[in-house]
């Protein structure tokens, strides 16, 4: 067996790299055609993707899957029409490929400068989220890269249904389907092979869970963009407007429970304590969020659970909230670059000088002044959608889009030039 799915995972290595030798020439109308037919191909498959999805559903909930994972897996209405939305926002995404910057002519006469170019094959690994299937084929081929999608088993179904409308649009727009493969194998086996072939594929980017993350950073020997886990924090600073405070900290831990950018730490300074801790906590009571807090938030909140240390490093997915009070914007800055995850953090202030200081001091991929954390998402940022979320520095960083599927060549303009 072993040998059959490296057979069959070097075939489709091999076709992947085809195809993105045509994608990397293809004019950005040829793409957009693709993506308009992909668009058709789905609007027409809506009953029956959601029909697969159902099943993949169903299998979820007998195999006791855990609610963040529920969330993810489930494909609504409303979320297919978002997913729709995407992409017709990615076909009207300017494309980077080809794009010229920085010409410069040398003493020598030749003239110099940086072309945008695809990466050239991607390799994606996820749980979960059939919506991915599509935001990463979109980017990927707007990009002009050809991809390489393995899904989690749980959402196995709902991937095949929207692969297969995927496939139709590609062969009626007269690029290779072989440009979107999905790998049709739940054998852990083959994602094995994905990280390792570096002749065939360029870039694999994980979206999952730690473990999955951790397992791919250490074995592959391909390039990864990746984000390990999103502990995100909101900080109450002393001179928040509470009215603008309450809002945003109930919609960063409460919008979605499940994904990255919730937040998992609430910081507030302990000049506004006393005022705001027992206001938030009547809204998260509504929803049932268990809140661990410090010794000092516990002296407010009677009702708080203790918090541990595990607990400011924890990522919940679930309605599990740590709360800490800080002595100011130093300290805020220090735990969240201690205990964070790099993802997204945000600042609630009306204190121009001490958002710049915050702005600066924290490290983390997106940092904010006055907005939940749930912007943190490559739709929101105006990307059409994102292919994940990088908390590296090198390629990527934040929400990853066309642009971070993309890298530059030197070009150069000579006229009869020789080096001297």
């Amino acid at each position: 067996m072993q040998e059959s799915i490296e057979q069959y995972m070097q075939t489709v290595g091999q076709q992947a790299r085809q195809a993105s030798r045509v994608l990397a020439r293809a004019s950005t109308q040829t793409k957009n055609d693709a993506l308009s037919a992909i668009y058709t191909a789905l609007k027409n498959s809506e009953a029956a993707i959601l029909a697969a999805n159902q099943i993949d559903m169903a299998k979820a909930h007998s195999n006791n899957l855990d609610s963040a994972l529920l969330d993810r897996l489930e494909l609504t209405p409303a979320r297919f029409k978002g997913m729709l939305q995407g992409l017709n926002d990615v076909i009207s995404l300017v494309d980077p490929i080809g794009e010229i910057t920085d010409m410069a002519y040398r003493p020598s006469g030749i003239q110099l400068g940086k072309m945008r170019v695809p990466l050239g094959v991607v390799g994606m690994i996820y749980e979960s989220r059939p919506n991915v299937t599509l935001e990463a084929a979109s980017l990927a081929l707007k990009s002009g890269n050809a991809i390489i999608l393995r899904g989690g088993s749980e959402a196995l179904e709902s991937n095949q249904a929207i692969a297969k409308a995927i496939q139709h649009g590609l062969q009626v727009s007269g690029l290779p389907e072989a440009a979107v493969q999905v790998i049709n194998t739940t054998d852990r086996a083959a994602v094995g092979q994905l990280i390792t072939m570096s002749e065939y594929v360029d870039v694999i980017v994980p979206r999952g869970g730690k473990g999955l993350i951790e397992r791919i950073t250490n074995d592959a020997r391909v390039p990864v963009i990746k984000h390990l886990d999103g502990n995100c924090h909101v900080y109450v600073e002393a001179q928040a407007d509470l009215l603008k405070a309450l809002p945003i900290a109930l919609n960063a831990k409460t919008h979605r429970y499940g994904v990255c950018n919730a937040m998992e730490t609430l910081l507030v300074d302990e000049k506004v304590a006393e005022e705001f801790l027992p206001r938030i906590a009547e809204l998260y009571e509504e929803k049932q969020v268990e809140l661990r807090g410090c010794p000092a938030t516990r002296r407010i909140l009677e009702n708080a659970v203790p918090a541990s240390e595990e607990d400011w490093y924890t990522e919940y997915l679930g309605p599990i909230l740590a709360v800490k009070v800080v002595s100011g914007v130093e300290e805020a800055i220090e735990h969240i670059n201690k205990y964070g995850s790099h993802h997204t953090d945000s600042i609630i202030t009306e204190n121009y000088s001490i958002a710049r200081e915050f702005l600066a001091g924290v490290d983390s991929s997106s940092v904010m002044i006055n907005a939940s954390t749930r912007f943190a998402d490559g739709f929101e940022y105006g990307l059409g959608a994102e292919i994940g979320i990088s908390t590296d520095k090198i390629h990527a960083r934040g929400p990853v889009g066309l642009e971070g599927l993309t890298s530059q060549k030197w070009i150069v303009f000579g006229d009869g030039q020789i080096r001297q």
